[in-house]
């Protein structure tokens, strides 16, 4: 008898903790600031038709980075957002406000 009360409230732990298991919700945190931003098509196709000239830079052309304010951004017509220009031969999306490059674009 006494083993078989024993198993009971074991197989009741095992039962509840697994229950207890399932219902766990794991939160992760943000997507890190360099990930890659899904563009809207337009902006996309608007950016690789334009004929602008490209601008030498010595710095890093990598998603999250800071272009200087020299940089000449250009805008995308109807799409608020998004701004681009043409380094080392190179289109990149930059957020217009703070010239931080979004994508690069191959």
């Amino acid at each position: 008898m006494r083993k078989t009360m024993l198993a009971a409230a074991a197989l009741m732990l095992t039962v509840s903790s697994t229950a207890f298991a399932q219902s766990s919700v794991i939160i992760t945190d943000p997507a890190p600031t360099g990930s890659t931003v899904v563009l809207p098509g337009e902006v996309r196709t608007y950016v690789m038709e334009q004929s602008v000239p490209s601008v030498v830079y010595d710095g890093d052309i990598a998603v999250g980075a800071t272009l200087p304010d020299t940089v000449e951004i250009r805008t995308v017509p109807n799409v608020d957002g998004y701004g681009y220009t043409v380094i080392n031969e190179r289109r990149v999306i930059v957020e217009p406000q703070t010239h931080r490059i979004i994508q690069v674009l191959e």
